[in-house]
């Protein structure tokens, strides 16, 4: 798959912050029942490359590593099993890496600079973050202007109630979304009805 692919397979794509523990199979079959089989699982505690060797394995699921901030990490989540790597900014390095493992790729970008850059590595799909921070949706807006070849997945801030603003946009492929899993809830009836919300908004 291209990242173009994973990006239009659902709407929203759940940002994972995982600790130990957890039963992740159940977890990723969860989603994946609800409509949500791009799930991206951030490097951002030591239960993440476990849980991607876990999700990896469940059928239909497309499990992918987030918050990858150098060539070593993108390594170590390739090894684990990343079908997608995210990082939270592009950097020249990780980009010409990313480009040379054969990985679909999804850089972070919040200015015409960042695009550009991405431009100049022959990338053309990001992820805007942080969304909110960065100037919402009136942000994104302007630097689809100069910017038309490029379509993005916001991340950062997003709310089930702001979700299909962002959607709109038809620069905007998909959205990643944390408030699906809330860091610590692990509640699987709730998170199949949270993502079954997020299914809805296609």
């Amino acid at each position: 798959m291209t990242i173009d692919d994973i990006m239009r397979t659902a709407p929203v794509i759940p940002v994972l912050v995982l600790d130990e523990g957890g039963d992740w199979v159940g977890l990723a079959e969860t989603l994946v029942a609800a409509g949500l089989p791009v799930l991206e699982v951030t490097l951002r505690t030591p239960a993440a490359l476990g849980a991607i060797r876990a999700m990896a394995a469940v059928p239909g699921a497309i499990v992918g590593a987030g918050t990858v901030l150098n060539e070593n990490q993108l390594g170590q989540a390739i090894d684990a099993g990343s079908q997608f790597i995210v990082s939270p900014g592009l950097t020249v390095p990780l980009g010409k890496a990313a480009i040379r493992a054969g990985v679909p790729f999804l850089p972070g970008v919040a200015t015409a600079g960042d695009i550009m850059r991405g431009f100049d590595l022959g990338l053309d799909r990001f992820k805007f973050f942080p969304a909110e921070a960065a100037g919402g949706i009136p942000a994104l807006k302007a630097l689809c202007a100069p910017c038309a070849d490029a379509r993005f997945c916001p991340t950062g801030g997003i709310t089930p109630q702001t979700a299909a603003n962002w959607l709109a946009l038809p620069a905007v492929l998909c959205i990643g979304g944390s408030w699906i899993v809330p860091p610590g809830d692990l509640d699987l009836a709730g998170i199949s009805e949270r993502a079954r919300a997020a299914t809805a908004l296609r």
